[in-house]
């Protein structure tokens, strides 16, 4: 019943009545009657309540109308009073309201009311301060909420108006404030945005130029930054921090909120306007820009410049649109996809970039800031921590930011950018680059990118590390430095860190040797920043950082070895300001600004930091992070400083000499003594012009205080906060004086010459660290303490002192024995008593505690440092001493007595130091090591199978014995009369030269063990070559004897031959063998182990550059000495097969040595073999048959190389020893015309060229040719082939066993070069003649003695020092010209060998002494603070002054001489006269030897042939063995 009476009461409701507007006053006036201005807004103020309080529902609109009409009057809207205009706006808008839908008003009076609206009451809102801001309010509130802004859609002329209305808002809402500093209130701003929404909404189409307006309001985001560099960011400032953007601009978060409100209607209306601009821009992609000049005038043309600025300006545009409403874009995204796929490369480019910044979330604003690596914050950066550091200060415009997976919403046009990496167009591929680095750095926009995407492009940027373009690698380098240190981390280093080759880092660690100097500079400075900053992980030991960029450090110093002078600037500059910054740690810090920023550098502890200590272990981590190749090269860069050191000194001295240019007397040599300072200095320097003149400046501006602040720098007895704020001053008064360039000059010579690494503040530290071990640094620092008590025993002063007491306090007894690590700091006190033995306290305490430590140390070794100091002094009590040390052993002196090998040790340290000590021992002692030792066999021969055992795992008896030769060598080595020493040596000598033929076997009863065996002929052949540097010793090694030493760089074992090789290399670079021992380097042809051989080659590279500079003919002349070693060789065959591989050795020694400009002479050496006799087989005529083969192979690599030939116009001697002169001159000339390799060798030979080719893919080595360009082509004179007369009979002692000729496969040489001594399948024989690749590139290399000259014609001369001196010259009567028609020419030769060569800079004298088994030899260093005196006639720097303190560089770092060869101390201790007194003390100047007879008929080869093969099936053995394993 309740709805029916519900229903009637409706029905009987009467109608509600109507409401009529009541004000009747008159608004308008008649001309010339206006009604004042108060009354006036009077009746508007009573009109607008009573219309305000009307109702729509029962308003009756008839009584509105006459209002209407008054109100719609020009009078009132155009009146000057704001007031009345305010309150008429209020008036209509409610009538609109009272009206809806059908205003009173006409069209023309709808036009002057919105144009008042627009013009003047919404503009007067962004006042706040306006007397009428609560009447424009109601008006904005009253068109938005009833939406009577449609109205203005029916208007004529109505897309003015509605631009003029979005620009007046867009523009007022961003505007500035207002007169009284107040900004419009948000809800102003949300009211207006709700007004222009309602005429998007109900618009079917928006005018071009609204859209315009619209859009035009995401480039407010570029207002700031429109003419930087996208990628120039500079770093933000603390203080700064607030001037940084928070948020979006009002008028841009309009913009976006409209498009993201109606994401339909304004993807249509984007859509048609970039459609418009896009397709105009794309319409002219295929048409070339010099269209101009073609005929055909429908042929397309590129896009011009104005084209493209708008083209760009619209993909700026299309970026920030992505960022801010996506939405809108999905029909834009083809249209961009599209120009992926123009002809035209800049249209390509601009997609590329845009897409890539599309996906990364970057906008019209740029990339965001790169992050800031700090390598010397403090303390180090944690990963857990880095968070905290990225504090929200990078500015809202920049800042990343994508809503939608562009990836996933956009599939085909993703792979479409993918696809980019491959464009043609380095740019694009560049351009491409850096978007990967961004979309990888940013995770898309903090999206994120699905694992197999990230995979992809992680791959392609690897790739692109390695690309042929320089520019793109660069940009390769620079995408890695977006990613921030934990994003390396967890987006890179699973691949692999620098240590997994293929890893994307260890490309990056490969470009820091890149041939581009922006290459390189960016990727070292990069992976050093990151190793520095990841050190605090490192030392907590985090295995991620550990796995990823632990191998940083060795990476780059590995760049020592390229012998590049720019590269050696940046690697200095690298270590003292990224690896251990000079500022690391910052003691002072800033303090953070007020926003609660924190910085890498965290607040540190209120206790005071120890800078010095926290250095230290910065300095040890980069050396434990460092591989033994990369710790030398660091070592020897910390070596040179004393070098360095001295030659600033001199500079300084010359330039106060100087005077500024104002000098009273002497002002020639003044000037010529600064000029010549400066020259030696600027050799060092990449641009020696440059650098000199920028040297000169400085000595010109006459500083004294800067002279004295490179004096706190170099100073060795100056703390490093002393050198480190004299440099920070000292590069304050450069940069402000006149020539701030001469830094680039000066730095880097002051980072050599200053004491910054190794400094006094830091010793402390590191013995602490030495006897701690903490953090696994024990071992370490030892190695550190020892290098700098080799090279810097001067550091030492203020620590010897404690150096010996903590020896005394460790010393052992016969009941207690040490730490073994005590031994390093032992031999690092034995260094330097050597050199300082008056600061050593050699009282009686520490005299018995090295007497303890001789007799009881461990290890055995420590007996030899104990003895070094021991008898460092030299004087009656130090002999006294060693005397009673001597008793003390003789007393129990049977083998296997307790401390056995500590007593050998001793003994032979005595023998060499203290011989007259030894001298009534000596038939005991001789017992011991030959009847006792040597000739007696303890070990089972079964008890080891293999070859080789490590120092570690070495047993006592071939310890003894390796000590027992080292006794009898020493005692040699410690006789100065030479006819004596001679005498003796003939037993010892014997026995050397049989262990190396027996292979290490001197026992006739029972067989030793093979790994004995190894090491006896091992260290047999060094003794002999340490007994060689001295030429008495030199001259019993016959010719015969010296091929047999040679075979050792052949030999089975590895270890046995590389450790070889480095001795052969070590004594040469060191000047201390002659010129022939060159030689054997070249055997290493067939060299299995590619890694090794390819750094014997680059060595023999930088020795022939050195050679070259120095104009001394060295290795052109080893060729003849090649061709005999070859001859006489156990493998040499006659067959053309057998030749071939002769002819590898010749290619190892053409291709390492030959250039064109001296091609001429080694053709000529090779060429005055063939008109010679054997003189170790008479007659013999291999060498003949060799000498044609090497002409062939010489004239193949000039006509592969395009050189043209220079003819040597000189004679050439040839080693007296090794070839004589025919009888008459028509047996030379028969010789001559005659060919004695078989037919077929060029092509043969062809074919070997083309399997070096194919198997070495390496640079091409013109690269060491200083850049010239090829010469035309031209050949040598082809000779006419003479008929082979009939083969002799093959006696067994000119050709091995046939046996191994029938085991040689038929294959073609190219095929033969296959084996590679990793495939089963290969002949054993081919083992060791493996052709692998070998390094290509050039190093310029440093020699550090006045080098072995080979002669030209006639004789040359030889010196010999002995003790430490070293040799330097030519051999002694070694070289003769074998041909009398030679003869007139002698004297001439020997004045030339005899003149000093002139000092000439050498390019590559940046390395320092370092073992040769790396890329390149070390280079010269500075000579000494006298070098820049040397005038022309000055000879080249000489090692035994140049490098006095850098003599056991190379020897000491190989493990079968580390812990027991006395070479490191031994050879810079000069022995006290032993026996009768020599004739003649000092050198021993060659005498020209007498024609020799010819030599007795070699011995036939047949053992040595079945040792050769034996050893070369043994190599294929073990390295079959290793690959089953």
């Amino acid at each position: 019943m309740a709805p029916r009476r519900s229903a009637a009461a409706e029905v009987e409701e009467p109608e509600e009545e109507t409401v009529s507007l009541q004000f009747d006053e008159p608004l308008t006036w008649r001309p010339g009657k206006p009604i004042p201005i108060d009354q006036l807004l009077k009746r508007l103020d009573r009109l607008s309540k009573e219309l305000s309080e009307l109702d729509q529902e029962v308003v009756d609109v008839k009584s509105l109308v006459k209002v209407s009409k008054d109100l719609a009057h020009h009078q009132l809207l155009t009146h000057k009073d704001k007031g009345v205009r305010a309150y008429t706006a209020c008036c209509i808008v409610d009538i609109l309201k009272l009206c809806a839908p059908n205003a009173p008003f006409t069209p023309s009076q709808l036009k002057d009311i919105f144009h008042l609206t627009i013009t003047i009451i919404l503009p007067a809102l962004f006042d706040p301060s306006h007397p009428y801001n609560n009447q424009h309010k109601y008006v904005l509130r009253s068109l938005a909420e009833f939406k009577s802004i449609v109205l203005l859609l029916d208007v004529d002329g109505s897309d003015s108006l509605m631009v003029n209305l979005f620009t007046a808002i867009f523009d007022g809402v961003s505007g500035a404030k207002s007169a009284s500093g107040e900004q419009v209130a948000k809800d102003v701003e949300f009211t207006m945005q709700e007004l222009l929404g309602a005429l998007i909404e109900e618009s079917s189409s928006l005018p071009a130029r609204v859209i315009d307006a619209i859009l035009a309001q995401f480039l407010r985001a570029v207002a700031h930054g429109a003419n930087k560099d996208r990628n120039d960011h500079a770093p933000i400032d603390d203080n700064q921090a607030t001037l940084i953007l928070k948020e979006e601009p009002e008028a841009y978060q309009m913009a976006k909120n409209l498009c993201n409100q109606y994401p339909e209607k304004m993807a249509r209306f984007v859509s048609q306007y970039f459609s418009d601009v896009i397709l105009e821009g794309t319409s002219f992609a295929g048409r070339p820009k010099d269209h101009e000049d073609s005929d055909d005038e429908d042929a397309p043309t590129g896009p011009s410049e104005s084209d493209l600025r708008e083209l760009k300006k619209s993909h700026r545009l299309i970026r920030e649109i992505w960022k801010a409403a996506p939405q809108i874009l999905q029909n834009v995204v083809p249209q961009v996809d599209a120009e992926l796929s123009a002809d035209n490369a800049s249209l390509r480019q601009l997609a590329t970039e845009t897409l890539g910044d599309m996906i990364s979330g970057i906008g019209a604003a740029g990339p965001p800031p790169r992050p800031v690596l700090d390598p010397a914050a403090y303390p180090p950066l944690k990963l857990e921590d880095e968070e905290r550091f990225e504090e929200s200060r990078g500015n809202i415009l920049t800042t990343p930011l994508s809503s939608i997976s562009f990836p996933q919403t956009h599939h085909a046009t993703f792979h479409s950018f993918i696809s980019r990496k491959n464009d043609k167009v380095a740019a694009i591929r560049a351009t491409w680059t850096t978007a990967v680095g961004y979309i990888l750095s940013t995770s898309a926009g903090g999206i994120g990118l699905s694992r197999d995407d990230e995979a992809s492009l992680i791959q392609g940027l690897g790739e692109k590390l390695s690309d042929n373009d320089e520019k793109v690698r660069l940009a390769a380098v620079r995408a890695i430095e977006l990613f921030k240190f934990k994003d390396v981390i967890s987006k890179l280093a699973p691949g692999g860190g620098v240590d997994k080759e293929g890893s994307i880092l260890s490309t990056l660690a490969d470009r820091c040797r890149d041939r581009k100097p922006a290459v390189r500079v960016a990727a070292m400075s990069l992976l050093s920043k990151l190793w520095a900053v990841g050190t605090g992980e490192l030392l907590a030991g985090h295995e991620g950082v550990t796995a990823a960029l632990s191998g940083v450090p060795t990476r780059i110093l590995n760049a020592f070895y390229a012998n590049d002078l720019e590269l050696n600037v940046l690697l200095d500059r690298v270590i003292y300001e990224c690896l251990v910054p000079m500022t690391y740690p910052p003691i002072k810090k800033k303090k953070d600004a007020s926003n609660g920023k924190e910085s890498q550098s965290q607040s540190q502890a209120s206790a005071p930091l120890d800078g010095d200590a926290i250095r230290a272990q910065r300095i040890l981590l980069l050396v434990k992070s460092l591989d033994q190749g990369a710790k030398k090269a660091f070592f020897a860069m910390q070596a040179r400083q004393p070098q360095f050191a001295q030659v600033v000194d001199t500079f300084l001295k010359h330039c106060d000499q100087y005077n500024g240019g104002v000098m009273d007397e002497g002002a020639d040599k003044k000037t010529s003594n600064l000029n010549k300072s400066a020259q030696y200095m600027a050799q060092f320097l990449p641009d020696p012009v440059k650098a000199k003149a920028d040297i000169l400046k400085f000595a010109k501006m006459n500083d004294r205080r800067s002279y004295n602040l490179i004096r706190y720098v170099t100073g060795q007895q100056h703390d490093f906060k002393t050198v480190h704020n004299a440099l920070k001053e000292l590069i304050k008064r450069i940069l402000a004086g006149k020539d701030p360039s001469v830094l680039d000059a000066l730095l880097p010579l002051l980072y050599r010459s200053g004491c910054i690494m190794f400094n006094r503040s830091h010793l402390s530290t590191i013995m602490e660290y030495s006897k701690s071990d903490e953090d696994g640094m024990g071992a370490v620092a030892h190695e550190v303490l020892n290098e700098i008590s080799q090279r810097n025993p001067d550091l030492f002063k203020a620590h010897i002192g404690q150096l010996c007491k903590d020896l005394v306090d460790q010393a052992p007894t016969a009941t207690r024995e040490n730490d073994p690590v005590v031994v390093e700091t032992l031999k690092a006190c034995s260094t330097y008593a050597r050199k300082y033995p008056k600061d050593v306290p050699m009282d009686k305490e520490f005299s018995q505690t090295m007497i303890n430590y001789a007799l009881y140390g461990g290890p055995p070794r420590a007996a030899k440092y104990a003895v070094n100091t021991l008898l460092s002094k030299k004087d009656q009590k130090s002999m006294v001493s060693a005397t009673d040390l001597l008793k003390r052993i003789m007393k129990d002196w049977t083998y296997g007595s307790p401390f056995f090998l500590n007593k050998l040790t001793a003994v032979c340290q005595l023998e060499y130091l203290a011989p007259k000590v030894t001298e009534d021992a000596d038939e005991e002692i001789l017992n011991m090591t030959v009847q006792q030792i040597l000739l007696q066999v303890r070990t089972d021969e079964l008890i080891k199978l293999t070859d080789w055992v490590e120092d570690n795992d070495l047993d006592e008896e071939i310890q003894a014995k390796c000590l027992a030769l080292r006794i009898l060598v020493n005692r040699l080595r410690s006789m100065e009369d030479v006819e004596e020493a001679k005498e003796k040596a003939k037993p010892v000598w014997k026995m050397l030269i049989k262990l190396i033929k027996e292979e290490g076997e001197l026992s006739k009863g029972k067989a030793t063990p093979k790994h004995h065996r190894s090491r006896l002929r091992l260290l047999a052949a060094k003794l002999m070559l340490k007994l060689c540097t001295q030429k008495h010793f030199d001259d019993l090694l016959s010719a015969e004897n010296f091929n047999t030493v040679a075979l050792i760089a052949q030999d089975s074992v590895q270890e046995v031959r590389h450790a070889f090789i480095r001795k052969v290399q070590k004594y040469l670079t060191e000047g201390k063998l002659r010129s022939r021992y060159y030689t054997i380097v070249f055997l290493l042809a067939f060299e299995p182990v590619t890694d090794f051989k390819n750094r014997v080659e680059t060595w023999i590279r930088s020795r022939a550059r050195h050679f070259q500079e120095n104009k001394q003919p060295v290795l052109e002349a080893i060729m003849a000495r090649l061709l005999s070693l070859l001859a006489h060789h156990p493998d040499y065959g006659s067959e053309i097969d057998e030749l071939m591989e002769n002819a590898r050795y010749l290619m190892f020694y053409i291709t390492s040595v030959g250039t064109e400009s001296n091609l001429g002479l080694i053709y000529k050496y090779a060429e005055r073999v063939k008109q010679t006799v054997d003189s170790l087989d008479p007659e013999s005529g291999r060498h003949r048959v060799l000498s044609d083969l090497a002409q062939a192979a010489i004239r193949k690599w000039q006509e592969k190389k395009g050189w043209a030939f220079i003819a040597y116009p000189g004679k050439v001697g040839l080693p007296l020893g090794l070839y004589a002169a025919l009888k008459s001159h028509t047996e030379a000339q028969e010789a001559a015309e005659k060919q004695y390799t078989p037919d077929g060798v060029d092509e043969r030979l062809e074919e070997l060229f083309r399997a070096m080719d194919r198997k070495k893919k390496r640079k091409s080595s013109d690269d060491r040719h200083d850049g010239q360009p090829q010469a035309k082509k031209a050949k040598l004179p082809s000779r006419p082939k003479e008929p082979k007369e009939p083969k002799p009979p093959k006696s067994a002692s000119k050709k091995p066993s046939s046996t191994r000729s029938k085991k040689r496969p038929s294959s073609k040489p190219g095929k033969k070069a296959r084996a590679d001594g990793d495939d089963d399948g290969v002949a054993d024989k081919d083992r060791r003649r493996s052709g692998r690749a070998r390094g290509g590139t050039s190093y310029i290399e440093r020699d550090s003695s006045e080098d072995d000259e080979e002669m030209l014609d006639g004789v040359a001369e030889w010196d010999y020092f002995s003790g430490s001196e070293k040799g330097s010259g030519d051999e002694e009567g070694e070289e003769s010209e074998a041909n009398s028609e030679s003869e007139p020419e002698e004297p001439k030769a020997k004045k030339l060998a005899k003149k000093p060569a002139p000092a000439k800079a050498d390019s590559g004298s940046e390395l320092s002494d370092l073992e040769s088994d790396k890329e390149a030899e070390a280079e010269p260093e500075p000579k000494k603070a006298a070098a820049p005196k040397k005038t022309a006639k000055t000879t080249a720097p000489d090692s035994g002054s140049e490098l006095s303190d850098l003599d056991e560089a190379e020897g000491g770092d190989e493990k079968e001489e580390k812990d027991n060869d006395e070479e490191e101390d031994d050879d810079e201790q000069s022995p006290p006269p032993r026996g009768k007194a020599a004739n003649g003390k000092g050198k021993a100047k060659a005498k020209p030897k007498a024609k020799a007879p010819p030599a007795k008929k070699a011995a036939p080869a047949k053992t040595r042939g079945t040792r050769a093969s034996m050893r070369r099936k043994q190599a294929a053995d073990d390295e079959m063995d290793e690959d089953e394993d």
